[in-house]
């Protein structure tokens, strides 16, 4: 019997696993800008699952573009994605509920990789020296790139409404 695959695509239910995961924490912590420098076991957990998971995008992203795709690390993501969409450096996400407005991919309009990028490989190779990094703005603005980037992966599903169910906390700008 072959095992049917499920019509919501697996890095959008992933994305709304870690989205279900960032309303919960705010129960626990507000997610306001008053609170972007809080850090915590939880927000590495977040950081770290959200960055892993745009790396995985990123490169399918890039795959879609060119089927040639050499590009294997953040540095080739970015000069492959923004030599193809510069919109996505950007690219806003809101999260309307707690007035916040996040450009995860803005440093990519400058040729820079973003903050909660270094962030989470600070944190990742040398956690005792920099778990501070694990704050709220990173985690918020990893998972906020990893939506953003998933409305460009999927951008036919997005425009023609299949892309479902609808994030809660999450908005396109």
């Amino acid at each position: 019997m072959a095992i049917q695959e499920s019509p919501t695509p697996r890095h959008w239910n992933y994305f709304l696993a870690l989205e279900d995961d960032v309303s919960r924490l705010s129960r626990y912590l507000e997610l306001t800008e008053a609170n972007f420098e809080a850090y915590s076991l939880e927000l590495v957990r977040i950081l770290f699952a959200a960055a892993s998971e745009v790396d995985v995008v990123a490169k399918q992203l890039c795959d879609q573009i060119d089927t040639a795709n050499t590009a294997h690390n953040i540095d080739q993501y970015r000069v492959k994605l923004m030599g193809y969409r510069p919109e996505i450096a950007k690219s806003q996400v809101l999260i309307p509920r707690f007035g916040l407005s996040l450009s995860p991919w803005e440093c990519w309009g400058s040729s820079q990789n973003p903050i909660w990028w270094r962030a989470y490989n600070k944190v990742k190779h040398d956690r005792h020296m920099h778990f501070s990094m694990a704050n709220l703005k990173n985690a918020l603005n990893s998972v906020a790139g990893l939506f953003s980037l998933l409305l460009f992966h999927y951008w036919q599903e997005a425009h023609d409404g299949s892309l479902s169910p609808n994030p809660m906390l999450f908005r396109a700008g």
